[in-house]
């Protein structure tokens, strides 16, 4: 009963958290690449890459093209299905922007790091890591 209770006040936290971020304006980039995440498609996600990014998925790191980042996380979502994703936090300053969010995929979890920069009004994924949580 104890932890049913702390859950919905955590969650009541995070949910009143989350609104007020979204509502100030710093958490709208991150909606829509969550949004990908969480669906597990690879080919929208793609389109908030640079053009080279830094992908790293576990211990694996990788210098890639969007193109080669897709294929990359295509074949995560292929090995590793989504069934769940949360972005925890965010952070930013100036044109750079983070996020830390947990991911269920594939009966494991995940932490997920995405770095953003804005360039040319928009922002794009610069770094984009994936590691198996404890």
């Amino acid at each position: 009963m104890m932890k049913k209770a702390l859950a919905i006040i955590l969650f009541s936290l995070v949910s009143a958290s989350v609104a007020s971020a979204q509502n100030s304006g710093e958490y709208d980039v991150f909606i829509p690449i969550a949004k990908y995440i969480r669906l597990g498609d690879a080919e929208k996600l793609s389109a908030w890459f640079a053009g080279n990014l830094e992908i790293a998925v576990f211990s694996d790191v990788n210098d890639v093209s969007r193109n080669q980042a897709k294929q990359i996380m295509k074949n995560f979502f292929d090995t590793y299905s989504p069934r769940s994703f949360t972005i925890d936090h965010t952070a930013g300053q100036g044109n750079m922007k983070s996020a830390l969010g947990s991911l269920n995929a594939g009966g494991g979890v995940y932490r997920v790091t995405i770095f953003v920069s804005r360039k040319d009004r928009s922002y794009y994924i610069q770094q984009l890591k994936i590691e198996k949580t404890d």
